[in-house]
């Protein structure tokens, strides 16, 4: 063998640079390889199976998901943030936009005791279904603040476990303080965290809330309607609420829907009336 020369040393350039080249990482560590366009049906694929079995080791067996506002505050909160509007406006009583902050703050103090409500619902089912190890009937949110937050800390209230799916958004979202923190979950994909919702979930608990609230409440319908799902029970809390923010009778005078899908959901006023509405239609959590 010739010996080896100074240009054919193992310290050469293409020997020292290889193992910190991007190629050399392997794939499942490869953090922006994984974030290519080609990978996404890995991801997806990813993102449906971690929080599958995490909580299939949890022994989570069924849930009931609560929508609600993330703007909705608790009374005390909403009482001071009215306060605090009234004041600003005080300074300035002609300013239009200070205006339609008192008249929101007012309207967000006369929704808040939904607040209460998701949050007694919460503990009223952690402590009723969560006994002797149980993980039947879960609170499942969205993980964010408003009732979401309600009905997770409700169920905190009770020392049982509750699950959060937070989402990342352009705008940053905290996951509220009350979920399990082994139970709580950050989706890329809405599709994914939608499916998760409802793959265990024997109920779904609709409170006063904006786009995102009618974006999971519509798309459980549809589903529903359609039979691509079953045995799911929907409760709207709020009927004045709700009969004013959507028009039912006039879906049906128009042919839209017919009559009988108004049977796809049920109106409630307080936790106990929700919760009754549930067990009526699943009975209680089942034994272990």
């Amino acid at each position: 063998m010739p010996a080896m020369g100074a240009g054919s040393s193992d310290d050469s350039p293409g020997r020292q640079n290889a193992v910190t080249s991007a190629s050399y990482i392997p794939a499942d560590r490869d953090i922006d390889f994984l974030q290519r366009d080609e990978l996404r049906p890995m991801r997806l694929g990813l993102e449906l199976l971690k929080p599958e079995l995490i909580q299939a080791e949890q022994g989570i067996r069924s849930t009931i998901v609560v929508f609600g506002s993330a703007r909705l505050l608790e009374p005390s909160l909403a009482r001071q943030a009215l306060e605090q509007a009234t004041a600003e406006l005080q300074a300035c009583p002609q300013d239009r936009t200070l205006q339609q902050h008192v008249a929101v703050a007012e309207r967000r103090l006369a929704l808040a005791h939904y607040y209460d409500i998701a949050r007694e619902f919460g503990h009223l089912v952690s402590a009723t279904c969560q006994l002797d190890g149980q993980c039947d009937y879960v609170i499942v949110t969205g993980g964010g603040p408003g009732i979401m937050e309600a009905a997770n800390r409700g169920a905190a209230d009770a020392s049982a476990k509750s699950m959060g799916l937070n989402i990342t958004l352009p705008h940053e979202q905290h996951p509220n303080p009350y979920i399990t923190p082994d139970l709580c979950f950050q989706f890329r994909y809405f599709a994914l965290r939608k499916m998760h919702f409802l793959l265990r979930a024997r109920a779904l608990v609709v409170f006063p809330g904006g786009f995102g609230t009618l974006d999971e409440l519509f798309e459980t319908l549809t589903l529903l309607q359609t039979g691509k799902t079953r045995n799911i029970t929907i409760v709207l809390v709020g009927q004045a609420f709700w009969e004013r923010l959507i028009n039912w009778p006039l879906l049906i005078e128009e042919g839209l829907i017919g009559a009988d899908d108004l049977s796809l959901f049920h109106f409630a006023e307080t936790a106990q009336q929700a919760w009754d509405l549930i067990i009526r239609n699943h009975g209680g959590p089942s034994p272990q």
